[in-house]
């Protein structure tokens, strides 16, 4: 069956076609086509490859995302990268949803009332959820009458230890739904599975940490392959410094410039999503493989918005490992953690009291899932390219199983 998969973002919007076949391939699948579009000002980038080797790039004149987003879908049966006949090959749609607040936390038909209930959860997540709405209301409209899924992002957190979810504000917060959620799950409990996979051992058992670090940053500490700590709570804002967005920051320098500036909310909020972060310190980008290399050129202000990343960053695996009572592995996954060597060695030099301990030839490689420690190393560092949108394929066809396996 083929399955189409949306991955949305604030500025960008991800898909996938997958063709899954039974029984599942114990390692994910080339897509057959994926798509890209990004946003800026009054057009789109719309990038485009499929399994054939067609390889696209246009730019898009659009009124609204929507009329872009129905441009990226038609792609799939009309133009060079093509690849069906019509949109009544695709069997189910699955969406990627950062936020399912305490209603979601496991894959869910998309029925309008569940739509309403992520229109609700916006709130707390007013950069993506709209925009998943957007995509699923898209996809509905190009795809009528074909199932499709919500797989969330805060999923695999909900069940963290009443110690770690609650806020120690006022009680109240947490009957307003104030409480933290995390963030990143469908990549942690991917990697957490793809991790035991790798080194031969049952993930019972296993006590893991999980960097996933790109533009967005989050750590889970995972136990038995459940979530017992990680740095994402009410918002994706929080903990490890970011791309353009600050991290953890002390809150009364919020109510400091609340009271003392011009600003207002809806500033402010730019300013920790947009301006902060590696961007907000170096000034140049929140790009890392920009900040890198400025660093090399001697740019004193790139040079810091590094050391503070990666400060950040050994700080966060330190409680990470407390939060576990120790570690037999640290996984790095997603744009930085998967392509930045210099952020995995100088971060991991940190931890070798422990007896962590790098294979550098291993660590320089690119592209590939593989144990980047060395041999003598007490614990094991492994890489894990990131698979969201194969794991929300793999939850639409084992969904679409079950309701075969009821209705037979």
């Amino acid at each position: 069956m083929k399955i189409l998969v949306l991955n949305a973002g604030s500025s960008s919007q991800k898909s996938r076609v997958y063709e899954v076949c039974q029984p599942l391939p114990q390692n994910p699948p080339t897509p057959v086509w994926q798509a890209e579009i990004s946003w800026e000002d009054d057009q789109a980038d719309l990038r485009l490859r499929n399994h054939r080797g067609a390889n696209l790039k246009e730019r898009v004149p659009f009124k609204s995302r929507r009329s872009a987003l129905d441009r990226m879908l038609e792609t799939l049966w009309n133009g060079a990268a093509a690849v069906l006949s019509g949109p009544d090959e695709i069997a189910m749609v699955g969406h990627r949803v950062v936020h399912g607040g305490r209603e979601y936390s496991e894959p869910t038909v998309l029925t309008d009332q569940v739509i309403a209930g992520i229109e609700n959860l916006s709130a707390f997540a007013p950069l993506h959820n709209p925009a998943a709405v957007e995509g699923i209301q898209a996809t509905r409209a190009k795809f009528p009458g074909v199932p499709q899924v919500g797989v969330f992002d805060t999923g695999f957190h909900h069940r963290l230890p009443e110690a770690a979810a609650v806020y120690p504000g006022p009680y109240d917060w947490l009957e307003q739904g104030i409480r933290r959620y995390g963030f990143h799950g469908i990549n942690h409990q991917y990697c957490a599975e793809r991790t035991a996979q790798l080194l031969s051992k049952e993930l019972a058992g296993l006590k893991l940490v999980t960097c996933h670090l790109g533009n967005g940053c989050s750590l889970a500490a995972i136990r038995d392959g459940q979530s017992v700590e990680t740095t994402m709570g009410f918002t994706p804002m929080e903990g490890l410094t970011m791309g353009t967005r600050s991290g953890s920051v002390d809150p009364g320098i919020l109510t400091f410039l609340l009271r003392h500036t011009k600003i207002n909310a809806d500033e402010l909020d730019q300013l920790l999503n947009k301006k902060s972060g590696l961007l907000g310190v170096s000034g140049l980008s929140g790009d890392m493989r920009k900040i890198l290399a400025a660093s090399k050129e001697g740019h004193v202000r790139a040079e810091l918005a590094f050391d503070i990343f990666v400060h950040r960053l050994t700080l966060g695996i330190g409680a990470m490992i407390a939060a576990l009572g120790g570690i037999d592995a640290l996984v790095f996954t997603a744009g930085i953690g998967e392509n930045a060597s210099e952020v995995r060695a100088t971060a991991c030099a940190k931890f070798a009291f422990l007896g962590l301990r790098l294979d550098a030839g291993a660590n320089s490689k690119q592209g590939e899932d593989r144990c980047i420690s060395s041999r003598d190393s007490s614990v094991a560092v492994l890489v894990v390219q990131a698979q969201e949108d194969w794991v929300i394929a793999r939850e639409c066809w084992r969904m679409s199983k079950s309701a075969r396996g009821a209705a037979s």
